[in-house]
């Protein structure tokens, strides 16, 4: 059975940095495309970054472009999103996000991702 545990949201002002944490169990954690998705009341589920399951490729919103930086320790099982100069406009629920197959490339689809943690609130003061 497929797991992923988010933490590490929080309250913070505007300008401030936050690392979100996603602990996945139950997959072969290195052959999957993780995702970071992000959602507000009302709208649809969004894509912030993907990575692959070798670390080598990342994919990014174009909303969080040169603040936030995906990455893996595929030893420990474990995504990071690592969010600076945060803004209000970033305030959401943060999901993680496994992909529905081994060995895919990275897609912006939150169709694409099968498996979901249960999402960490970011709410970020102006």
């Amino acid at each position: 059975q497929v797991r992923l545990v988010e933490s590490g949201g929080g309250l913070v002002q505007s300008g401030a940095s936050l690392r979100l944490s996603c602990l996945a169990s139950g997959l072969t954690f290195t052959n999957y495309v993780m995702g970071w998705f992000r959602q507000a009341p009302g709208k649809e589920r969004e894509f912030v970054a993907g990575i692959s399951g070798s670390g080598r490729t990342t994919k990014y919103a174009d909303a969080v472009k040169g603040r936030f930086t995906i990455s893996r320790d595929n030893a420990k099982n474990t995504v990071y999103l690592q969010m600076n100069s945060l803004k209000p406009e970033d305030t959401d629920v943060y999901y993680c996000a496994a992909d529905r197959r081994p060995f895919s490339v990275i897609k912006e689809d939150h169709a694409s991702y099968e498996f979901w943690g249960q999402g960490t609130q970011v709410t970020v003061s102006s």
